[in-house]
This record gives structure tokens, C-alpha cells and sequence, in this order.
């Protein structure tokens, strides 16, 4: 019997009493799981059912009696409530303990108790019918009678049944400890009797393997006796773990019979690298002497193919640089084709493609209707075919084909890797050395050429140094000269720093003083609209139009702000336009609803018509356009007292309007007014000059419209004309590029972030009343001037709107923190400690004050205040002076939302 047999024997001894060992415990264990899962899943659950029973039962009552109690009104939703969900479990846990399983005494009572369940939830159904009837005194008597007895008798019934359970669970919790000590002795038992067995089954496998490791040593210690050529075998007298041994043994001195036979073969390898080294030397000695690469080619393909035992071989070489470089057909071995093959472009064909890659490639499968090697007495094709590159630094410079009837053995190979690496440095030497040669020719022509010119020169010499002496003194000259550029350079690079200095200080102080006119100006035209609305009817009429006289001089001083910052932003440079798709029909229609009424007050004709092959659209800043036609318009009305004022909008060409663009569209406004002068029509275009600058001229203004509007027809890509005569009226022509060349996908987007304003207070006005949406809501007012904010509290609170106010961001904080009711912010900017900004971006990290609306306020009125505004946190933006109706307008929209 084998080692292994008596191991496994043994070991399975062992393992069925394992196994009948784990089979009794696994049995008992399940037992032991069967009664717990009893006492869990189905004792525990009866108990767990009963108890919510009890409870729900006690919390129907406690609300039940509670209702009857008369309490106060805010009260009884909460009890219904209640009661309800309570009367919800009570119904799901008598549903759960009907559907578990069931037996004897305990099944009787668990039906009785939902007998009782459902007739005490009819009684409480009946209660709450009566209460509602006003029979208080029935609903009483129902309550404190029949529901009291059945809910008595409900508790007398879960008591019994959680006695009967908590019994049976100690029962099985008993049966299950007696089980478990049961399991623990049998235990013991097996684990005694297994150790034993395993004891024997150990000594008898010992002794067994002993006797047969003592017979093999004795075989192996006469091994030192013998030849080393060949060792002693072990004779097999088994098919045991010995007989495994043996057959080891024997198998490792083939082994070591092997390893001599491999010493053998290293001998053999030596002597080819020998070969190699020598036929390496041979190769480097025939270089010697070599003056081109013609007869390079020749000595090294008559040489190397029959070396390699290669019956055709090719030798090709690269002419030329870049794409003109071609690989040329120089020399060859036993080749019979002519032609073919003599020249190939850097990646054509094989040669061209090994050339390309700088790597050797090896053809094995040849085809038969491939290259031929022929002698006198027949032809056939190759067996194997190399192609390999002849590199120096990287560059391929030459390229060797063979082809043989046998495979290139590993040994030829690395002969083809020698010799190729020297080749290609010998290649680079060669055509180095015709290089020089060349050039040495060419420097005796050239020596002798100079000779013959050396006394032209000597000749020409004179007249140098004569210019010689002229160009010193303009070298002088300009060094002078040089350095005088470089002084103005230097004053011309502190200029421009000035003038950066100043255009950031003329930004810094337009900002400033955006701030300083606009918040007195808030406060001014917002408590004279408020006096000049008269809701309380309190002020006469004298009073009234005193106040809409100081509204209307403040909307000026308003304009002339805006005309200024304006015309400071264009000439400083700090002013864009977003140009965007603007419909022509949509201009017409906006210019008749601001102007028609104008119009109609000054009675004056007024027509707006669009000229026949109009595009639909052109590609223009929209509000910048609008405002060069309103301030057109408005110069046409102020100076017509009677007749007309016309607007056409046409195409013109180049000639006309002077821009070089195919599609020129012009904006004409015609009057029939006063006209301007021959001398003046360039003047008008001026800052701050008029047609008429005295004191006692009839017609106001700045002077500062048509210069903005020219400005801004620049920015445009656009220019415009004046055609006038004094007395007769005047026309003044917008003329535009219809498609603008240099709109980006940048300036697109850019158009499309354009603010206007809010528009969905219709929507919400249809939704119910916008004035309702007002009444009772806190506003926050964050302002530092105290003027702001007594004029727009008096206008909040008199829409029925409570203020609370502060005077600094951080002050805004705490007072939002001790207002949680606070329906929406109205936010300056400009404020000491902490700024509008930095308030807004601190409220809106709280995660309660995320989606309440901040309305930013801002004085400022420059470029990108919006952007900063909506970036720090604000739901929406709108600059000083406040108009309060657009205010009022803002805030509906965003309390509705």
C-alpha cells in the first residue's frame, strides 16, 4: 500500500467521525435556531402586537377624553389627528396578530380581542359622529359606559395572552439550555475518540516510510564511485512515494548528463563567436583604402552575401535631402533582373519603407512570382529575404537586400547587426571625404578666380576708403540720432504710464462720482414722486406741481449724470457693445411707441417707414442703436415747433455713405425745423457747444447728445451726417454696416447676457392682486445715508409693507439673524465696515437664506455692476435714483416667486 493511500485512509478515518461529529451538532444547532426562531419571530411578534394594541388603546382613550373636554378650537385638529393615526395602527396591529399562526387558548382570545378591537373603533367612529351633532352629553355616556367596558375587557384579554406567551417562551428558552449542554458532552465525546484514532493511524504510517529511506540511501552513497559521464539508477521495485523518489533520482542525473551536453554546446558557441569576431575584422580591413562609395557598394556586397551564405544580394544608397531623397540601386550580387529595382522614394516598396523606419525587415513566406536566383543550370526562388538599413547618427544612409535558399541562422544575423554599424560609418566618411575633396576643388577655382580679381580690388581699394571715411562720419550720425530716439522712447513709455494712471484715476472718480450724485438724487426724486402722487390728498395743487416741477429737474440732473459718465466711459475706452440680431420691424415699433405721443402733444406729423429689400435683421448692438435714434428724435421734436418729423430706414451704397461694406443701411431723421447753419454743423457734434451757445438762446440743452451719438455710430463701425439748412429743417443719416465683420461667437454670447428689465408682472397681476402680494411683508433696508432709507421706507410702508433697517452689511447680519420673517432685502453697495458685496456673499452661505431675494441697490451705475451684483449673491439688480414703480414692480416678482 503506497504512503499516500495509508495517509488518506487515516485522514478520512478522521474526517467521517469529523463529519458525523459536525452532522450531530449541525442537527442539535438547527433544534436550538428552530426554538429561538419560535420564540422570535413568532412568541415575541404576538407580545410585540399586544403591546402596541395596549398602547394605541391608551392613546385613542387620553385624545378621545381630551375631545370631550371641550378644549380650545387650536386644539381639536391636533386630537383628530391623533386619533386617527392612532385608530390606523390599532386596525394594522389586529390585522398583524389574526394573520400570524395560531393554536388553542391562544387563537380564542386573539379573536376575541379583535371582536373587541373593531366594535371599540365603531364606538369611536360613533363618538366622533356625536360631538360633531352636538350631542356631547351622548357621546359622553358612550365613551365613559360602553367604550370604558370594552376597552376593560381588551386589557384583561392582552394581559392573559401575554402571559401565555412569555410562559411558552420560557418553556422553549429551557428546552433549548437542555439541548445545548446535550450537544457540549457529545462533543467531548468525538473530539477523545478522533485524537486517538489519529495517534495510531501516525505510527503506523512512520514506521512504513522508514525501512524504504533507508534502502535508497544506501543506493545513492555509491554514486562518488562511478564515471561522471554516466551516473547510477535506482531499480523501481514500487509504485509507492519511494518508487516516486527513485524515479526523481533517476531522472536528475539525466539531467546532469544533459548539463554536460550543454558544457558542449557552449564550446561550440564559442568558437562561432570566434568566427564572428573574425569575419568582423575582415570586413573593417577591406574599408581601407576606399575612395567612393561605388566601389564601397561592390567590395561589400561581393563580400558579405556569399559570407552569410546568401545566394543574391543588393546594395542601394540615399541621394538627396528631405522629399527629393531617393534610394539608388549601386551594386548587386547574381542579380539577373536589369533594372529593377534601381531606385525608390523614402517609404516605397520595402527598401523604401526599411529606409523610412530605420528597422531590418525579414520575408519568409516569398511568393512564387517573386525575384528568381538563376545560375546556368536552372532558377528558383528564395527562401528568406533581409533587408537592412545602414545608419550613422540616426540618418539612414544606405540600404543592403539579400536573399538565400536557406534561413539566415541567429548566427548570420548578428554578423548583418556588425557589419551594418560600420558600414554606415564608413558610408558618412566617404561622402565626407568627397565633400572636402569637392570643396578643395572649388577653392582652387576659386583662389585663382581671386587672383585674377586682386588687382580690380587693390584698384577699388581707394575709392573704399574714401566711402569709408563718409560712412564713419553717418555712423556718427546715427549713433547721435539713435540716442535721441531712445530719450523719447523712454518720455513716450512715461507718458503712456501717466496716461494709464489717469484713465484708472478718471474711472476710479467717475464711479465716485456716479455715488456721491446718485444717492442724494434717490432720496430726492423719490419723496417728490410721493408728493407729487398725493395718495392722501394733503397738498394743493400749487404744492403738487412743485413737487413734479422738482421730480422733473431731478430726472434732468439724472440724464445729464448719465449722459456724462457716458461720453467719459466712450473717450476713456472702458465702453463696449454686445451686437446681437436686432429686427428692423421690432426698432420701428419701439420708436413709435416712445415718440407717437411726443408727437401728438407738440402737434407734429410724425411717420416711420422701412424702404422696400430691407434685410429682416442686421447685426448691431440693439440699446446702443436705440439710444443714438431716441437722442436723434428727440433733437428733431425739441427744435420743430410745426410740421413734420420723419424717420426712413433704407439701404444706401458704399458711395453714399462711405463705408466700405456692400450692405449699408441708413437711419434718416428729417425735420421741418429750424435748421442748422453751414458753420455750425460741425460744431454741434462737439462736447458741451450748440448751434447757439448765448444765454438768451430759445432751445436748451448740454450739447452733449449728437456728440455721445457719434461717438457711438464709431463704435458701431458706423458714422453720422448731417444734410441742413437754416430755416428749412434738417436731416441727420445713422449709417450702419448690415452684417458686422468682426461679430464673435464671444460677442454672441456676450449679447445674450444683455440685462433688461423684469417683464412678468402681467402674469402676476392675472394671477391675483399685485398689490396683495405687497401687504403685510418685511422688507430688510441696507443703506448708509439715512435719507435713502426715510425715503424708501415712507414709499414701502405706504403700500402696507412693515421695514426694519440697518446701516452696514454687518449690521444687516444681525438684524436678519434677529428677524427670521424677513421676506426680502433691499441691498447698497456702497456701505463702510462691510460692504454690499461681502454681506450678500456671507447671507447666502447660510443655507436658510439661499433662495430669500436680495435686490442689490447701487449708486455706482458702471460696467459689469450687474455681473458683480448677481455673482455676490443677488436675485436681482437695479441702480440709483430708485423709479419706484420699477422697484414695486421687481419686488412683486420676486415675492411671487
Amino acid at each position: 500500500m503506497k504512503f499516500r493511500t495509508k495517509l488518506y485512509a487515516g485522514f478520512c478515518i478522521i474526517i467521517v467521525l469529523g463529519i458525523i461529529l459536525v452532522s450531530v451538532m449541525m442537527s442539535m444547532l438547527n433544534q436550538l435556531n428552530h426554538n429561538l426562531n419560535r420564540v422570535v419571530q413568532e412568541r415575541y411578534e404576538k407580545v410585540r402586537l399586544v403591546n402596541i394594541i395596549y398602547h394605541e388603546l391608551n392613546s385613542i382613550s387620553r385624545d378621545s377624553r381630551g375631545l370631550l373636554a371641550n378644549p380650545p378650537s387650536e386644539l381639536l385638529p391636533t386630537f383628530q389627528v391623533n386619533i386617527d393615526q392612532n385608530n390606523i395602527k390599532l386596525k394594522q396591529a389586529l390585522e398583524d396578530i389574526g394573520d400570524l399562526e395560531l393554536e388553542g387558548k391562544t387563537r380564542e382570545l386573539v379573536q376575541k380581542l379583535r371582536g373587541f378591537g373593531n366594535v371599540y373603533q365603531n364606538n369611536q367612529y360613533k363618538i366622533e359622529a356625536l360631538r360633531e351633532a352636538g350631542k356631547e352629553e351622548e357621546a359622553n355616556h358612550l365613551y365613559w359606559y360602553e367604550s370604558r367596558d370594552i376597552r376593560e375587557q381588551m386589557f384583561e384579554i392582552i394581559d392573559d395572552l401575554k402571559k401565555i406567551e412569555e410562559q411558552a417562551m420560557a418553556d422553549e428558552l429551557a428546552q433549548s439550555k437542555n439541548g445545548y449542554e446535550f450537544t457540549l458532552k457529545m462533543t467531548y465525546i468525538y473530539v477523545v475518540v478522533g485524537v486517538v484514532i489519529g495517534i495510531g493511524v501516525t505510527i503506523w504510517v512512520v514506521r512504513s516510510l522508514t525501512g524504504s529511506l533507508n534502502r535508497i540511501t544506501s543506493v545513492m552513497t555509491e554514486v562518488a564511485d562511478y564515471e561522471t559521464d554516466k551516473l547510477p539508477r535506482l531499480t523501481i521495485h514500487s509504485e509507492d512515494e519511494i518508487g516516486a523518489i527513485s524515479n526523481a533520482y533517476n531522472n536528475m542525473t539525466e539531467a546532469l548528463e544533459g548539463h554536460i551536453r550543454k558544457v558542449k554546446e557552449f564550446s561550440d558557441t564559442a568558437e562561432n563567436q570566434s568566427w564572428l569576431k573574425t569575419q568582423v575584422a575582415e570586413m573593417a580591413t577591406m574599408y581601407a583604402g576606399i575612395e567612393s562609395l561605388q566601389e564601397l557598394a561592390s567590395l561589400f556586397i561581393t563580400k558579405v552575401t556569399p559570407m552569410v551564405g546568401a545566394s543574391y544580394g543588393v546594395f542601394y544608397t540615399k541621394e538627396g535631402k528631405g522629399e527629393a531623397a531617393r534610394l539608388r540601386k549601386l551594386a548587386a550580387y547574381a542579380d539577373n533582373e536589369g533594372s529593377f529595382g534601381g531606385e525608390f522614394r523614402l517609404g516605397e516598396g520595402l527598401v523604401g519603407q526599411c529606409a523610412l523606419e530605420n528597422r531590418e525587415i525579414i520575408l519568409t513566406d516569398i511568393p512564387d512570382d517573386y525575384i528568381k536566383i538563376t545560375s546556368g543550370i536552372g532558377l528558383a526562388k528564395p527562401t528568406m529575404i533581409m533587408i537592412l538599413p545602414a545608419e550613422f547618427e540616426g540618418e539612414v544612409l544606405a540600404v543592403v537586400e539579400l536573399a538565400s535558399f536557406t534561413e539566415f541562422n541567429s548566427l548570420q544575423q548578428m554578423l548583418f547587426d556588425e557589419v551594418m554599424s560600420s558600414v554606415g560609418v564608413t558610408i558618412n566618411s566617404i561622402v565626407s571625404r568627397m565633400q572636402v575633396e569637392k570643396l578643395l576643388q572649388e577653392s582652387q577655382a576659386l583662389t585663382e578666380e581671386l587672383q585674377s580679381q586682386s588687382e580690380e580690388l587693390q584698384l577699388q581699394q581707394e575709392e573704399l576708403r574714401t566711402i569709408n571715411e563718409k560712412l564713419e562720419e553717418q555712423y556718427e550720425n546715427s549713433e547721435q540720432k539713435t540716442a535721441e530716439l531712445e530719450k523719447t522712447r523712454l518720455i513716450l513709455e512715461e507718458k503712456a504710464q501717466q496716461l494709464a494712471i489717469s484713465s484708472q484715476y478718471k474711472s476710479e472718480f467717475l464711479a465716485n462720482m456716479s455715488h456721491e450724485l446718485r444717492t442724494p438724487l434717490n432720496s430726492l426724486l423719490i419723496l417728490a414722486q410721493m408728493l407729487a402722487e398725493n395718495n392722501e390728498k394733503t397738498l394743493l395743487p400749487k404744492q403738487v406741481e412743485y413737487a413734479n416741477t422738482i421730480h422733473s429737474a431731478g430726472n434732468d440732473l439724472l440724464h445729464l449724470i448719465n449722459d456724462i459718465l457716458d461720453l467719459a466711459k466712450i473717450e476713456s475706452g472702458n465702453d463696449e457693445v454686445y451686437p446681437e440680431e436686432v429686427t428692423l420691424q421690432t426698432v420701428k415699433t419701439l420708436v413709435e411707441k416712445q415718440f407717437m405721443p411726443v408727437a401728438r402733444q407738440r402737434g407734429l406729423q410724425f411717420t416711420v417707414d422701412l424702404s422696400a429689400g430691407l434685410p429682416k435683421m442686421i447685426w448691431t448692438d440693439e440699446r446702443r442703436l436705440q439710444q443714438i435714434l431716441k437722442n436723434l428724435l428727440s433733437n428733431a421734436f425739441k427744435f420743430t415747433e410745426q410740421g413734420s418729423v420723419r424717420l426712413h430706414i433704407g439701404m444706401v451704397n458704399e458711395e453714399i455713405s462711405g463705408i466700405h461694406d456692400d450692405r449699408v443701411i441708413a437711419f434718416s431723421v428729417m425735420d421741418t425745423g429750424i435748421g442748422v447753419s453751414k458753420e455750425n454743423q460741425e460744431i454741434i457734434f462737439e462736447e458741451f457747444k450748440q448751434a447757439d451757445g448765448t444765454t438768451s438762446r430759445k432751445y436748451g440743452g448740454t450739447g452733449l447728445g449728437l456728440s455721445i451719438s457719434r461717438k457711438i455710430a464709431e463704435l458701431l463701425g458706423g458714422h453720422i451726417g448731417i444734410e441742413s439748412e437754416e430755416g428749412l429743417g434738417s436731416t441727420f443719416t445713422l449709417y450702419l454696416p448690415a452684417r458686422h465683420a468682426d461679430a464673435t461667437s464671444g460677442e454672441r454670447e456676450a449679447a445674450a447676457g444683455v440685462f433688461h428689465d423684469e417683464e412678468p408682472v402681467q402674469s402676476i397681476t392675472e394671477a391675483g392682486s399685485a398689490e396683495a402680494l405687497l401687504v403685510g411683508k418685511k422688507i430688510l433696508i441696507v443703506d448708509d445715508d439715512m435719507r435713502n432709507i426715510f425715503a424708501l421706507t415712507t414709499a414701502i410702508e405706504g403700500h402696507h409693507m412693515k421695514v426694519v433697517f440697518a446701516e452696514n452689511g454687518r449690521e444687516a447680519i444681525d438684524v436678519l439673524v434677529g428677524n427670521p420673517d424677513i421676506d426680502l432685502i433691499l441691498m447698497d453697495i456702497m456701505m463702510p465696515e462691510m460692504d454690499g458685496f461681502e454681506a450678500m456673499r456671507i447671507i447666502r452661505q447660510k443655507k436658510e437664506y439661499q433662495t430669500l431675494p436680495i435686490i442689490a441697490l447701487t449708486a455706482k451705475a458702471m460696467k459689469h455692476d450687474r455681473e458683480q451684483c448677481i455673482e455676490a449673491g443677488a436675485s436681482d439688480y437695479i441702480s440709483k435714483p430708485v423709479n419706484l414703480e420699477q422697484l414695486f414692480s421687481l419686488m412683486r416678482v420676486w415675492l411671487y416667486r
